[in-house]
């Protein structure tokens, strides 16, 4: 009996086994059956028509690599220049969370932050946030504006406009050293001149600052001849030969505004970095 039962066992595996080998091989027909058939397609096809598809798939493979290659984010980094104590760390602050820090704030760190911006954290509905850096105004520190260049979607050059008179060259030096580097004139990114402190009696109008400032760098251009080390460095010159400069002749566009730092008055710069970056 015992003997019975093993021989019905190995019967049954046996048969399992057959099966198996049965549907593989009707699995490799039908696959042979299916291959003969594309192959007899495929010359029926004309070899124009092979030919163009496999150069549309290579064209296509290849697109798509550059699009992943080159596509960059949407930048959204505006840029907080100018000297020190003009108020730019101050507007920082506003621009963040709406506050007012009595005294002057001198930042030798570059301050920064992603943030919704404060007078539009009450807004229904999707705001983009704005990546905003407080970049040190004192003349060693000014370097680490390049750091931020390749991802700025704009520039804010604060002035003190209650003392621009003593600073007004160093203001124009500096602006003319952003307004020629290579990435700014090549991506064309906008620059702000804001007339900070308006709020004072005696503070200068956004008008008479403009004036003053695009009579500086004119001088600071003759000044500056094409091989001097800075235009070596820059590769580029401000305004058209033969014509006194003016913030309109630049390559980027250029606009003045006011502001004020400690009474909150910021809502020029806001539309500013809204222009800029999209809610």
């Amino acid at each position: 009996m015992e003997g019975l039962e093993q021989w019905k066992v190995l019967g049954e595996q046996w048969k399992k086994q057959a099966e198996k080998w049965s549907s593989q091989a009707l699995e490799r027909i039908q696959a042979e059956k299916w291959s003969s058939q594309a192959l007899e397609y495929i010359h029926q096809v004309p070899p124009e028509q092979i030919y163009a598809a496999i150069a549309i798939l290579i064209f296509t493979s290849f697109l798509l690599i550059l699009v992943r290659l080159f596509k960059r984010p949407k930048a959204n980094t505006i840029l907080l220049s100018g000297l020190s104590g003009s108020g730019k760390t101050l507007l920082f602050y506003q621009l963040r969370d709406g506050s007012s820090h009595q005294g002057t704030v001198t930042s030798m760190e570059p301050n920064e932050g992603t943030f919704v911006l404060h007078s539009e954290k009450s807004k229904n509905g999707k705001v983009n946030p704005v990546h905003l850096v407080d970049v040190p105004g004192h003349s060693r520190l000014r370097a680490k504006l390049d750091d931020f260049l390749p991802q700025a979607a704009g520039i804010v050059f604060v002035v003190d406009a209650l003392e621009f008179l003593p600073n007004c060259r160093a203001a124009s030096e500096y602006l003319y050293d952003i307004l020629t580097k290579a990435s700014v004139v090549r991506k064309k990114i906008p620059v702000l001149i804001l007339c900070n402190k308006t709020d004072k009696v005696t503070a200068h109008s956004k008008e008479f600052i403009r004036k003053q400032l695009e009579k500086e760098i004119d001088k600071l251009r003759a000044s500056r001849s094409a091989i001097s080390a800075a235009d070596i460095a820059n590769d580029f010159t401000l305004g058209v030969p033969g014509e006194p400069f003016s913030f309109h002749q630049c390559q980027n566009k250029v606009t003045v505004a006011e502001a004020s730092g400690l009474t909150g008055d910021v809502s020029q710069v806001e539309q500013f970095i809204r222009d800029h970056v999209k809610s």
